[in-house]
């Protein structure tokens, strides 16, 4: 399976309004529920006038679109980051999956993907 590192620095934060998002940006994902707005962006692009802020963050996708049938693609990712003792965020959109990853655990947590036969771009 390939793996496509992306190439921004992310920021996970909570906004009190979807006002606050530039839709116009190219990478940016909203998640809104009755209890909250999440928001994964470039660090560069989050509001300045956040709920709450986790920057830090870096990624990989899946490469290609996954079919609904496919099972347990995530959770083997997980699974190796886990057994390294890697936390992870992950996002899923209707094509692929993010895993987000803390920069301080972005290296590690290739290395272990690479070692279990992953193939990252």
């Amino acid at each position: 399976m390939e793996l496509k590192i992306i190439d921004y620095d992310l920021t996970v934060c909570k906004v009190a309004s979807v006002k606050n998002i530039d839709l116009k940006k190219d990478f940016f994902f909203v998640g809104k529920t009755d209890e909250e707005i999440s928001l994964v962006c470039a660090t560069e692009d989050a509001p300045s006038n956040t709920v709450e802020r986790e920057d830090g963050w870096k990624a990989f996708r899946i490469q290609g679109v996954l079919d609904f049938s496919l099972i347990g693609i995530l959770s083997k990712i997980s699974t190796v980051l886990a057994d390294n003792q890697i936390g992870i965020f992950a996002v899923s959109t209707y094509n692929t999956d993010y895993i987000l990853v803390k920069n301080e655990n972005f290296d590690k947590a290739i290395a272990a993907l690479k070692n279990n036969g992953y193939e990252i771009d």
